[in-house]
């Protein structure tokens, strides 16, 4: 089979197919897909570039198949254990660099790390910044050790859930987390990649807002004077988070769209 005819052979999109046929044959390069359509493929790169076109067929998400995704103008390394990372949290990140000074010294935590995105983000954006993150999975944290250690990024990671694994006191400049916020009922739990994703970084089995009301809870004793709380949800979130705020004692508080206008983080400082 040549690698025109393989190219053919699935109704994926024409660069899906060859981000897979890539990853089937190591050393082949996109130039080459593109010059020598002829190029007969080596029978272990066409097995694996069938399963791997197989697995996307059946709604496989590329990143997982790819095992990396973009963040922030990095490669991070993803897997089932972990949520893919999306553009959104984009904008959780810049607002935590905005609202800090990122050459002054200052500790920030992330609760449920995940794939460690926000915490190795900030760790590289604020070097002078010291950074720890929490999650529950082991499995999680396993993935996000990984991604600190290839990017190079000084993050203490805390194996627990929320604020259970932090020394005693504990005090932050920043607090930041993406939880889970989906309505256990959300049908779309049930489509596109979310299927593939782990359910527990995605719903809280209720509402969409216990994680969220832990977090805000808690956060008032875990933070400095002037520090600050911040938090990604769901774009119909907002009110209900900024009143979780509010009911926890923090000012300014207010939140922040995304690029297409929806609600997306909810951030709050503690009185100084």
């Amino acid at each position: 089979m040549t690698i025109e005819q393989a190219l053919r052979r699935h109704p994926l999109p024409r660069l899906e197919s060859r981000m897979l046929l890539q990853l089937a044959w190591p050393g082949l390069t996109h130039a080459a897909i593109i010059g020598y359509p002829e190029r007969e493929l080596p029978e272990p790169a066409e097995a694996a570039f069938q399963a791997l076109a197989a697995r996307r067929l059946a709604g496989e998400p590329m990143a997982y198949l790819l095992g990396s995704r973009e963040f922030f103008g990095r490669d991070f390394r993803v897997s089932p254990a972990v949520l893919i990372p999306r553009p959104e949290t984009e904008h959780l990140v810049e607002a935590a660099l905005s609202r800090r000074d990122r050459s002054l010294p200052a500790s920030a935590l992330d609760l449920g790390t995940g794939s460690g995105i926000i915490a190795v983000t900030l760790a590289l954006e604020a070097p002078a910044w010291q950074v720890s993150a929490v999650d529950v999975s082991a499995e999680a944290l396993a993935v996000a050790r990984g991604n600190a250690q290839a990017l190079g990024a000084a993050v203490t990671f805390m194996h627990g859930s929320w604020y259970a694994p932090l020394a005693h006191p504990a005090c932050y400049e920043l607090i930041v987390s993406n939880p889970p916020y989906i309505e256990s009922r959300d049908r779309h739990l049930d489509e596109g990649d979310l299927r593939f994703e782990p359910r527990g970084a995605l719903t809280d089995e209720a509402d969409g807002l216990a994680c969220l009301r832990e977090i805000a809870a808690g956060a008032p004793a875990r933070l400095s004077a002037g520090g600050w709380l911040m938090v990604e949800h769901g774009y119909d979130q907002g009110a209900a988070v900024r009143a979780l705020f509010a009911a926890a004692g923090l000012e300014a508080v207010e939140t922040l769209p995304d690029l297409a206008g929806l609600d997306r983080v909810t951030l709050g400082r503690k009185p100084s």
